[in-house]
């Protein structure tokens, strides 16, 4: 009988640890899905009914820190560091936190600490360090594919997470190839792993391959219809470009994520898409009011962009200095985009006294974006406010800083960054930009040649140096050589070179033979030029003869020679 009963509580006990076990896997699943508060309800009845289960705590932990509430994590992990101060998974819990606020070495230490502990052979454990170091941002991606590979190294490994924070850590270090093997390692491992066909779309997102990122969305959904992060993305795409498709991937997302805060929010998003902007605006302000201290900010920041739009840009700057504040200062830091501060430099750009200020912003959006595309996108912005705001020398500064940053700038990137200098009167850099890289690198185009004559002439308003005219010389062969059009277009532009010529050689060289010559040449390409006309009728004239009716003039007005005295 005490054998059966024996037995019968060993059984019990062994369910127990398996019932708790499969909890906090289905706690997991929940994060897995970025369901935030069905996985928070899920781990907290787990430690309800065993506090100490070190999993469950751990996994809370990491499910606050993606809610935004680091605060609440923080006092998670160290309240349970006082009762388990060697548990490997709460010392990376604390590690994490660590470096969120930017105390690395400490972080290190921790991890370092939870791989001693476990030998390096816990696989869970190297991967929670590496996945610390990918979320958060002081974290060392190489430091975490580096425990990562020593994880592949454990006896009987196969875990498909592994390589999923591996292709996480390769995105974060902006090495896509080396991601997409990582991602589609761990897709063999588990072919319904929707989160790597998740990642590898986001790699050619950020790559701006729209086929591809698309394509690996739809699959992701294809292979796990409840994976809401990738009808997320497909909102996210069609929100700028089809609003009503936009709504379908809406409505699958929220019918598989968690309601709440979160989902109201996104509702909010989609009214501003839809082109409501004072809908927007109420119900930003309406859930401002509803959840206080604990919104999201970028409520704020809806409320700035709708304001801004509907042209109230007093109210626009108070909400977007409360976004960044409580951004800069709360756990949604990373939230914070570069576009936000791109915002608040149109908004001071327009307010009266600001304008002054939105450089600093535009500065401060552009150092942060790191993709190089959205890079030039804000200089672009950048430099036509300051094109705008007669800043021309600031703008030539900008396009030259857009053109440096392109590994294939094109004709049209060099021209624009020539051409402002040259409009801000920087006529000397002009001149170095049009003389010697256009002309160098598209000898082929006339825009070259047309200003690098017109920057040198910009140089020496009165031609007394001559500091165009073989500028002008080879204009004037170079309009002639690429007219292949057939109608003339460059005809008026090997004109107007050639007359500089003639001004030049008739008014400032005193050579009236070459000016004769050059005037003749404009003659050749236009017998009919009415100007060149009068010109060679005016410098091949003869010398005026004096006429008789002067002769006789000058005659009756000469003076008399006095006669001379006869001697006595």
């Amino acid at each position: 009988m005490m054998k059966r009963v024996l037995s019968l509580l060993v059984t019990v006990a062994f369910l127990g640890s398996s019932l708790y076990a499969q909890s906090v896997d289905d706690g997991r699943k929940f994060l897995y899905y970025e369901r935030y508060k069905s996985a928070k309800e899920t781990f907290e009845k787990v430690l309800a009914s065993d506090p100490n289960n070190i999993d469950a705590i751990y996994w809370l932990g990491q499910t606050l820190l993606d809610s935004k509430d680091s605060t609440a994590a923080k006092d998670l992990y160290q309240k349970a560091l006082t009762s388990n101060g060697n548990a490997p998974l709460i010392l990376i819990g604390m590690g994490q936190i660590m470096l969120m606020e930017g105390k690395k070495d400490e972080a290190r230490q921790q991890f370092e600490t939870a791989i001693n502990l476990t030998k390096g052979k816990d696989v869970e454990v190297l991967n929670a360090i590496a996945n610390a170091n990918v979320k958060a941002r002081a974290g060392d991606p190489t430091y975490a594919i580096e425990k990562l590979k020593q994880a592949e190294q454990t006896r009987k490994f196969k875990n498909a997470n592994t390589y999923l924070i591996m292709g996480n850590a390769y995105r974060k270090l902006i090495d896509g190839g080396n991601a997409v093997t990582a991602y589609n390692k761990a897709l063999e491992l588990d072919p319904k792993l929707a989160a790597a066909k998740n990642g590898i779309g986001k790699i050619y997102e950020t790559q701006k391959n729209q086929e591809h990122y698309l394509r690996n969305y739809e699959e992701a959904i294809q292979i796990d219809p409840a994976y809401a992060p990738a009808y997320f993305n497909l909102f996210y795409h069609y929100y700028f470009r089809d609003v009503n498709k936009a709504g379908e991937y809406l409505n699958k997302y929220i019918a598989n994520t968690d309601q709440g805060p979160e989902t109201e929010y996104i509702q909010t998003d989609y009214t501003y898409a839809k082109g409501d902007f004072a809908g927007a605006r109420q119900k930003a302000e309406s859930l401002i009011q509803q959840y206080g201290q604990n919104v999201n900010p970028r409520m704020y920041r809806m409320v700035a962009f709708t304001a801004d739009t509907l042209g109230d840009l007093a109210a626009a700057k108070t909400a977007m200095d409360t976004f960044l504040v409580k951004s800069e200062q709360g756990p949604d830091v990373e939230d914070i985009k570069a576009t936000d501060y791109e915002e608040m430099a149109k908004i001071t750009s327009k307010l009266p006294g600001m304008e002054d200020s939105a450089y600093t912003y535009y500065e401060q959006a552009i150092a942060m974006d790191t993709v190089v595309a959205n890079k030039l996108k804000l200089i672009e912005s950048a430099a036509a406010w300051a094109k705008a705001s007669g800043k021309r020398t600031l703008e030539a500064d900008l396009l030259g800083m857009a053109y440096k940053l392109q590994q294939e700038p094109s004709a049209r990137d060099l021209y624009n960054w020539a051409y402002a200098h040259y409009q801000a009167g920087n006529y000397p850099k002009a001149d170095s930009l049009f003389c010697g890289d256009y002309v160098s690198k598209y000898p082929d185009q006339i825009y070259g040649y047309l200003w690098c004559a017109r920057a040198k002439q910009a140089q020496d308003t009165s031609m007394q140096k001559g500091l165009a005219v073989d500028a002008y010389k080879t204009l004037a062969v170079k309009a002639v050589e690429l007219d292949t059009s057939g109608n003339g277009q460059l005809l008026a532009t090997a004109k107007s070179a050639l007359f500089y010529l003639v001004s030049y050689y008739n008014d400032i060289a005193k050579e009236k033979d070459t000016a004769i010559y050059y005037n003749k040449e404009v003659l050749k390409l236009d017998p009919n030029d009415e100007n060149a006309k009068n010109i060679d009728r005016i410098l091949t004239a003869p010398p005026k003869k004096a006429t008789t009716q002067s002769a006789q003039k000058g005659a009756a007005t000469k003076p008399k020679t006095p006669p001379a005295k006869k001697k006595s």
